[in-house]
């Protein structure tokens, strides 16, 4: 499924290219019937098509009968009514932008190409909108789908990738390089279409961090079967932290300001600890002294079997596949990831500064 414009700009190309088609083959007949029938020279038949056609009015390269003058006639016809087909196209294609918007598409898509550890988002809805806002605030590459135009316009006014399309289908995903991404949100006001979308993205690309949205508690239990890696419900996630707000507002407060906003003091950040660029591994936290050397603060460690360690002490060990869930500023989180691999280990994602 292609956007409104793309078919308005793809149905403009083939009207110019069909007009172009057509005004040849008026000049290839126009030849051959003035060297065929009238025995004219190649020269001279093309010549007289071309005058003809262009109804500039020279006259008659060569004295004509009745037959020869009523085939003029047609051919006169025939290029008018062609030559004002084909500007017609044109100066409505520049009139509209389409020229102008066409490269703007090219270069969209020479960009979704490009893309590579990407972020995708499936609806631009309320959620989908908060999702991108996220997106940006960190500095991470995204796509947004979605197959609503007043939904795609908004996206593309506010500067993000977009790509109009149903995410359920194969086809739509592919083409926003989801072999290539590390995560999809499926942010669709429907439980059936994310839990589609998941089925996709796993089948196509089934190392995908998927995440999706549920209405229903049953909807959850159908998308955590179907493959989702984090299942979303924006009421049971809300009527905790409203609960929260109620009773330990504080916390909330600042678990708030480290996760999200774009002018955070404090961050918080995962590592994961790849044995063949970590040279930490084995090590107890101790005598890796990563506090010390970074300022940054390990709250908590998720084992590679999925085992959560919350408040590590000086004698916890660092195993292959740890992830490291830590909190700093910015520069305390970068010193982090420079320590725990080299610059070009692309299995830690950097900290971003806002």
């Amino acid at each position: 499924m292609y956007s409104t414009f793309e078919q308005k700009y793809e149905r403009i190309q083939k009207e110019l290219m069909g007009g172009a088609i057509a005004l040849c083959g008026v000049l290839i007949l126009g030849t051959l019937w003035y060297r065929l029938i009238e025995g004219w020279s190649w020269e001279d038949a093309a010549y007289m098509t071309v005058i003809t056609l262009a109804t500039v009015g020279y006259g008659e390269t060569h004295p004509l009968g009745s037959r020869g003058r009523l085939f003029t006639i047609a051919l006169i016809l025939l290029g008018v009514v062609n030559i004002s087909y084909i500007v017609n196209r044109f100066t409505e294609a520049v009139i509209q932008g389409y020229f102008q918007q066409g490269i703007r598409l090219r270069q969209q898509r020479r960009l979704m190409a490009s893309l590579s550890e990407h972020y995708i988002i499936c609806g631009f809805s309320r959620t989908g909108r908060q999702i991108a806002k996220e997106f940006r605030a960190e500095g991470v590459p995204f796509v947004v789908i979605d197959s609503e135009t007043d939904s795609v316009e908004r996206a593309q006014n506010e500067g993000y990738v977009v790509f109009q399309g149903d995410a359920t289908l194969d086809d739509t995903l592919l083409k926003v390089g989801i072999e290539r991404a590390i995560c999809l949100v499926a942010a669709l006001p429907s439980d059936a279409e994310n839990l589609y979308t998941v089925l996709s993205a796993k089948t196509l690309n089934p190392k995908i961090r998927a995440i999706a949205r549920a209405s229903t508690e049953e909807a959850l239990q159908k998308l955590q079967r179907g493959g989702a890696d984090a299942v979303i419900s924006p009421y049971i996630t809300g009527g905790k932290r409203m609960a929260a707000a109620a009773l330990r507002p504080q916390v909330l407060d600042f678990v708030d300001g480290i996760l999200t906003g774009a002018d955070r003091q404090l961050y918080m950040e995962e590592f994961l600890l790849d044995p063949a660029f970590c040279p930490f591994v084995g090590q107890t936290l101790q005598r890796a002294s990563l506090r010390s050397q970074t300022g940054a603060l390990v709250l908590a460690i998720r084992r590679l079997d999925g085992t959560l360690i919350g408040g590590p002490t000086g004698d916890t060990v660092l195993m292959p596949g740890d992830t490291l869930i830590c909190m700093g500023t910015a520069e305390q989180l970068q010193n982090l990831n420079q320590l725990l691999g080299p610059i070009g280990s692309q299995q830690l994602r950097k900290p971003k500064n806002s």
